[in-house]
């Protein structure tokens, strides 16, 4: 189950969200969703990067009844790259709780070997989805 707290106007569906997560844990998920200006610090104060960013996970520590951890969205991004890559706002949230939730499940793209990218890329096949943000970055590059 996700726990939704929406420091926004904005409203979002968990229906997706919701089957997505139940398809990995039936662990407990919390999830944010806030403005830049929010996500800005808790980057800053959790990895000492002074800028905001468009998903952190903070996976929690593995005890009965314990939730598999916290999943922050700014909508910020969400609402940035959806217009810059030409989808829906609902796309680009799911496409950042993936991402999320995955770093939860103890995915890392930054240190494996593309185990994360494959993950991510058989998800937005299943559900349809636009590209992934490690295509997207790794096409920036």
């Amino acid at each position: 189950m996700i726990d939704f707290e929406n420091r926004t106007d904005n409203t979002m569906s968990l229906e997706l969200l919701n089957r997505i997560a139940d398809s990995f844990t039936d662990r407990d998920i919390e999830l944010i969703l806030m403005d830049n200006k929010e996500i800005q610090t808790i980057n800053r104060d959790f990895r000492q990067k002074d800028q905001p960013t468009d998903v952190l996970s903070f996976p929690y520590e593995a005890m009965p009844m314990s939730p598999l951890g916290s999943i922050v969205i700014s909508l910020n991004y969400v609402k940035d790259a959806a217009q810059k890559f030409g989808h829906s706002e609902t796309d680009e949230f799911i496409l950042l709780f993936i991402h999320g939730l995955l770093h939860l499940l103890g995915f890392d793209h930054e240190c494996d070997e593309g185990e994360m990218r494959e993950k991510e890329a058989s998800l937005i096949q299943q559900y349809h989805l636009p590209k992934s943000l490690i295509v997207r970055t790794e096409e920036k590059n």
